[in-house]
């Protein structure tokens, strides 16, 4: 894979995932090390929003319009399942509220979609809910 030819192979995917399970086991760890300072509401609102806005909103409107989903439901859920705007979230919930083990949902969350899941960034030109592209499967065959 490179920036002309985007397509990921197997070992490379895997590889991928691999570093998002390290990043995914750190956080954990965190999170287990400072359980009991952990505010327990706020981790639950940093982990859930990330689907209620990005994923749910497109996965009903899949299973409601047997796939065809609009574009808007693929940006939302790139949007929100990003470090960027994660990044942004946690950068204002600290000069708002304070830094706290709480921001630790926000890794978890995208670091579990990214490992535990291999979900990345939806591409409008395929299924929401990921079936195999014939490109891709025409990809793989060859090698």
């Amino acid at each position: 894979m490179d920036a002309a030819n985007r397509f990921e192979t197997r070992p490379n995917f895997l590889l991928a995932r691999l570093e998002y399970w390290l990043v995914l086991l750190v956080s954990l760890a965190l999170l287990v090390q400072h359980w009991s300072e952990v505010r327990w509401l706020p981790f639950v609102m940093l982990f859930v929003y990330i689907d209620l806005i990005g994923y749910l909103p497109g996965a009903l409107v899949h299973r409601l319009q047997g796939g065809r989903v609009p574009t808007i439901f693929y940006r939302l859920y790139n949007l929100t399942h990003n470090y960027l705007s994660a990044g942004l979230v946690a950068g204002l919930w600290c000069l708002l509220i304070g830094p706290e083990w709480a921001l630790l949902a926000l890794p978890i969350h995208l670091m579990g979609d990214r490992a535990v899941f291999g979900n990345g960034f939806k591409n409008p030109g395929i299924s929401f809910e990921g079936a195999p592209h014939q490109a891709f499967v025409q990809f793989e065959q060859r090698g």
